[in-house]
C-alpha cells in the first residue's frame, strides 16, 4: 500500500474525530479571559486535561502502511525518546487489526508524509491522546481491506473474516499484502464499531519493546548517528554568558586551521564548516570575540528576583479567603521553600544533519516537535513547508529539551551556503551553558490552625517561564497571565478546606522552559512537605489528615484517596523511626493521574540513603504494564536525582557546571534497592504516565527526613543541607 499515491475519497468518507479542543481555544481567545474567574477555570482544567489529539485522522493510509511481504508499518507522529510509546502504539494497532505484533514495525513519520501532530510529543499524552484515534484508524483500515478483498474475490464482504493478516471466506483467501497489491484508489468508509476489551490479545499485557533489538545492538538510530554521503561538519559559536551579546568577532586564526572549508556568518550565529568534527570544533575555539553585558548576574541575584511578591501576580486558585482573614484566634503556620535551577543533562546533545539540494531541504534531527521544527525552518529559510522534510530520529533523552530546535535552522543555512550536507551538534559544555533550564522557584506556604483543625491553606509561589516564551507558546500570556507550565501542581487538591494559590511570574535573564513534569516537582515539594508539617503540628497521621480534607464529590479526588490509601497500606506506612529508618508519604494529581509515594530513608555517614520507594499510580488502562512500571521507576530515579543533588550555579554571568563530572546527579548507588510499583485502573481508558510519578518523590523524601532529623528541610537539592 503506497503512502505516496493519492487515494480516492469515498462517498462515505468522514472525519473520524473532532477532538481539536476548539472549545478551549475559543475560551483562551475570548475576551472573557480578562476576568480572573475564567483564568482560574482554565488553569484548573489544565491540571487534569488530557490534550486531545489534533492531527490528521481522516485517512488511515497516512498512518498505516501494508507492505508487499504482508507486514504493517505504523508511521507514528509521536516520537520515541525512551518512554516506550512505539511499543504501546503497536499493541493498540495489533489488537484492533487482529495482527500478531511481530508483524508491526513502528517508525517516525516524516513531515512530508502529512502525518503531523501540532502538539508534538510531551505532557505524558502520547498513548492517552491516541487511544481512540489510533483504534479508529486501525478498525477503519481493516474494513477497507475487507471491502477490497471482497472486490478482488468477487464475494460478499459479509462472508469474509480476518485471520491474523489474512482475509478468507473459508475456501479462498488473500493476505493483506496481496490485497493492497496494485491498488491506487481506496474508498474510506465510516468507522466501524471498535473491538471490546475482552477481544484484545495484547492490551494490558507486558510485551517486549519493539525498539529493543536496535538499541541493544547499537544500531545508528539516534540523531547523533545520522549521516549523508559527502557530509561536512560544523561547529557553532555559542555564548558562555547569560544576558550578554557577543560582538567584535575575529575569525582570522580559525580560517587558517586545517580542514576548514568555510566560516559561515549569519545575523544570528557564526559557524565553522570543516571536513571533520574535530577540525570544526578546534577551529571554532580559535574564534575571538568580546561580550557586551546588559547587567551583572550571580545566583544570589536570581534568588532575590525569584521571590514571592516579585513579578506579575495572578490568583490561580481562590476557594476561600486568605488565611489571615479566616479566624483571628487561629494560629498562622508559615514555611518558605525553594528549588534550584535544573539542567536537562540528557545523554545526547542537541544537533541536526541538514541536506539542502535544488530548492528542497531534508533534516534528520532529534526533535519532540517535527511539525513545529518544519515550520520554524521553513520560515527561517524562506521556503514553503512542502519543501522542508523533517525526518525525526530516536531521541537520546528528551525531557522537554527537544522542544527547542534552532540547531536545525543553523544546519540548514550552512548546508545551503556550502552546497553539501552539514552535521552540526552542541558539545557538552555548550549543552549545559545553553540549556533551556528548569526555572528556580520560591514558595510561601501558610495555614490557619485552631484546636487541631486546619481552617484554611494558602500557597504563594514565584517562578520563571516554562510555557511562556517557549517554542510551544501559543501566545496566551497576555490573557492567561499565569504560566500554565509553571503553575502545574501549584494548586491545592485538598478540597475539604478553604484554599488559595497565588502565582508570581518573573522574567529571568536566561532561557527556562519545559523540564519533565514542569512545575510539578517543585510545587509538590512545597505543598506536600507543608501538609506533612501540619500533620506533625496537629499530632495527626499524615495519611489521616490528607483523607480528612478530601471530599467524595470529585472523581479525581476519589481516585486520589484510593491511591493514597493503597500506597500507605502497601508500604506499611508508619510515623515511627525504626532502626534508623523513617518513612515519608506524599500525594499529587497531575494531568488527571493521581500518584502517591512512600519513601523509606536513612542517613548513612552524612548522606541520604533511600532504601525503598512504594509508588502507586492510577493511570487508567495500562496498555503495557511493564512500560508503565518502567516509566514510574524512571520518574522516581529522576526525581531522586533532582531532589537530592541537581543544581546549576551562576557566577559573573556564567552558568556552571559544564559537564557531567561536576554536575551532581544520582548514580546507580543512589537508586533504591526496591521500587514497588502498584497500578490502579480508576478509569476505563489510558491516562498520562510519563510525568505524574515525578511529582511526589521530593516531598516524600523530605517528609522522611523530617522524622529522622527533627528538622524541616525546605530547599532542593536536599543533600546540600544534610551534615
Amino acid at each position: 500500500m503506497s503512502k505516496g499515491k493519492k487515494q480516492k475519497k469515498g462517498i462515505k468518507r468522514r472525519m473520524f474525530l473532532k477532538r481539536s479542543g476548539v472549545g478551549i481555544g475559543l475560551m483562551i481567545g475570548g475576551v472573557w479571559l480578562t476576568r480572573n474567574p475564567i483564568r482560574r477555570t482554565i488553569i484548573k482544567t489544565s491540571e487534569t486535561l488530557v490534550v486531545p489529539y489534533a492531527g490528521p485522522t481522516s485517512d488511515p493510509l497516512l498512518w498505516l502502511q501494508i507492505t508487499p511481504d504482508n507486514n504493517l508499518i505504523l508511521h507514528s507522529s509521536k516520537v520515541e525518546m525512551g518512554q516506550g510509546t512505539f511499543t504501546g502504539l503497536a499493541q493498540i494497532v495489533a489488537d484492533e487489526m487482529g495482527l500478531p505484533i511481530e508483524k508491526i514495525k513502528v517508525v517516525h513519520a516524516e513531515t512530508k508524509a502529512g502525518n503531523l501532530d501540532p502538539f508534538g510529543t510531551g505532557g505524558s499524552m502520547s498513548i492517552a491522546s491516541l487511544w481512540v484515534p489510533l483504534r479508529e484508524m486501525a478498525a477503519t483500515l481493516n474494513l477497507m481491506l475487507l471491502n477490497k478483498a471482497a472486490e478482488k474475490l468477487s464475494v460478499n464482504p459479509d462472508t469474509l473474516r480476518l485471520e491474523g493478516g489474512t482475509i478468507t471466506d473459508g475456501s479462498q483467501s488473500l493476505t493483506y499484502g496481496q490485497i493492497v497489491a496494485d491498488v491506487t484508489e481506496w474508498d474510506i468508509p465510516s468507522t466501524p464499531p471498535l473491538k471490546k476489551r475482552s477481544e484484545y490479545t495484547y492490551l494490558g499485557k507486558p510485551v517486549p519493546r519493539v525498539d529493543l533489538k536496535e538499541k541493544v545492538m547499537g544500531a545508528p538510530i539516534f540523531g547523533i548517528d545520522a549521516e549523508y554521503p559527502d557530509m561536512l561538519y560544523a561547529s557553532v559559536v555559542r555564548s558562555r554568558l547569560i544576558d550578554a551579546q557577543m560582538q567584535n568577532f575575529d575569525t582570522t586564526e580559525a580560517e587558517r586551521m586545517p580542514g576548514v572549508i568555510k566560516i559561515y556568518q549569519d545575523e544570528d550565529f557564526i559557524g565553522v564548516i570543516a571536513e571533520t568534527h574535530i577540525q570544526a570544533e578546534t577551529a571554532r575555539k580559535k574564534i575571538k570575540f568580546d561580550y557586551n553585558k546588559n547587567a551583572d548576574w550571580s545566583l544570589a541575584d536570581i534568588e532575590e528576583k525569584i521571590t514571592v511578591g516579585n513579578g506579575n501576580k495572578t490568583i490561580v486558585q481562590k476557594e476561600g479567603p486568605i488565611v489571615e482573614d479566616i479566624d483571628e484566634d487561629a494560629e498562622i503556620i508559615e514555611l518558605a521553600f525553594r528549588s534550584s535551577i535544573g539542567a536537562h543533562a540528557q545523554m545526547e546533545p542537541n544537533g541536526a544533519v541538514a541536506n539542502y539540494q535544488e530548492g528542497n531541504l531534508e533534516i534528520k534531527v532529534s526533535t519532540q516537535v517535527p511539525q513545529l521544527t518544519q515550520s520554524e525552518v521553513a520560515k527561517a529559510m524562506g521556503m514553503s513547508k512542502k519543501e522542508v522534510n523533517i525526518i525525526p530520529t530516536f531521541l537520546g533523552g528528551g525531557f522537554g529539551r527537544r522542544l527547542h530546535t534552532p540547531n536545525a535552522i543553523q544546519a540548514a543555512k550552512m548546508s545551503k551556503a556550502i552546497g553539501r550536507p552539514v552535521k552540526s551538534f552542541f558539545d557538552r559544555q555548550q549543552e549545559f551553558q545553553n540549556d533551556t533550564f528548569r526555572p528556580p522557584t520560591h514558595h510561601v506556604m501558610k495555614a490557619a490552625v485552631k484546636d487541631g483543625e486546619i481552617l484554611g491553606i494558602e500557597h504563594q509561589f514565584a517562578s520563571g517561564d516554562t510555557l511562556f516564551n517557549s517554542a510551544m507558546d501559543p501566545g496566551i500570556e497576555r490573557v492567561v497571565r499565569a504560566d500554565i507550565g509553571s503553575v502545574r501542581g501549584g494548586t491545592i487538591i485538598y478540597d475539604g478546606m478553604p484554599r488559595r494559590a497565588t502565582y508570581y511570574h518573573v522574567d529571568l535573564p536566561f532561557a527556562t522552559s519545559f523540564w519533565r513534569s514542569l512545575g510539578l516537582l517543585a510545587n509538590a515539594f512545597a505543598i506536600e512537605s507543608f501538609i506533612d508539617e501540619l500533620a506533625l503540628k496537629t499530632k495527626q497521621s499524615p495519611v489521616d489528615l490528607r483523607l480528612q480534607y478530601m471530599r467524595d464529590d470529585n472523581p479525581y479526588i476519589v481516585r486520589a484517596k484510593k491511591v493514597l490509601k493503597t500506597c500507605a497500606q502497601k508500604a506499611g506506612y508508619t510515623d515511627e523511626v525504626k532502626d534508623g529508618r523513617a518513612m515519608g508519604i506524599a500525594l499529587t494529581i497531575d494531568t488527571g493521574s493521581p500518584c502517591a509515594h512512600v519513601a523509606e530513608v536513612s542517613i548513612v555517614e552524612g548522606s541520604i540513603k533511600i532504601h525503598k520507594v512504594t509508588a502507586v499510580l492510577d493511570c487508567g488502562i495500562a496498555v503495557n504494564p511493564d512500560q508503565v512500571r518502567a516509566q514510574v521507576e524512571g520518574c522516581v530515579c529522576m526525581g531522586i536525582s533532582a531532589a537530592l543533588y541537581e543544581k546549576m550555579d551562576l557566577k559573573e554571568n556564567k552558568l556552571f557546571p559544564i559537564n557531567y563530572g561536576s554536575y551532581d546527579m544520582a548514580l546507580m548507588r543512589d537508586t533504591p534497592k526496591e521500587i514497588d510499583v502498584v497500578l490502579i485502573e480508576g478509569i476505563d481508558k489510558p491516562g498520562p504516565v510519563g510525568e505524574p510519578p515525578l511529582g511526589p518523590i521530593g516531598a516524600a523524601i523530605s517528609n522522611a527526613l523530617r522524622r529522622l532529623t527533627g528538622e524541616r528541610l525546605t530547599q532542593m537539592p536536599l543533600s546540600a543541607f544534610i551534615s
